[in-house]
């Protein structure tokens, strides 16, 4: 024990290093996202984030819209808790045969006009969990129809901006 507490002190934490501050083309990406959300919608993106079994990693960089640094709430955007005010379902994880029943639900719930998106490696084709007996074949696409895919293990917080974009602007 002793080793590892010395260990701690000599060599500094490995973290990795922020984000370049690019705040511009940051601000200029979320304005378009909610440009083409209120054109296409006629009001801001409601999110509902759907965690259909993963490891959590996904969903770390999707909170992570929500911080200081990319605050989506200043452009309009929000996550939603019903899946009712939602327009977008954003799907994480390869889906669980627990997790099946209540994803379509979900939809199900979600009001017209509605997209699917899949995000991470996991939601696209089950990842690392690829072939597991607790996942249902082919993750996602396999209870609901899915609009876009964002791929990354987990994807940034940036990559999943763009893929918001290019989903309302493909849908107008």
């Amino acid at each position: 024990m002793r080793k590892h507490i010395f260990q701690g002190m000599i060599h500094a934490p490995l973290t990795e290093a922020a984000p370049a501050p690019d705040d511009a083309a940051l601000a200029e990406l979320a304005q378009a996202v909610e440009r083409t959300a209120r054109r296409r919608l006629g009001r801001s993106l409601a999110i509902r984030e759907v965690d259909a079994g993963s490891c959590n990693g996904c969903e770390l960089e999707i909170h992570a819209l929500n911080n200081a640094f990319y605050d989506l709430e200043r452009f309009g955007l929000r996550f939603v808790a019903s899946p009712r005010h939602a327009d977008v379902l954003l799907v994480t994880g390869p889906l669980t045969q627990n997790m099946c029943e209540a994803l379509e639900r979900t939809y199900r719930a979600t009001p017209d006009p509605k997209w699917v998106v899949a995000a991470g490696d996991c939601a696209i084709d089950g990842g690392l969990f690829a072939g597991s007996p607790a996942c249902v074949p082919g993750s996602i696409g396999a209870a609901v129809p899915v609009d876009l895919y964002i791929r990354g293990c987990p994807p940034r917080p940036i990559d999943l901006l763009k893929g918001l974009l290019a989903l309302l602007e493909a849908q107008a």
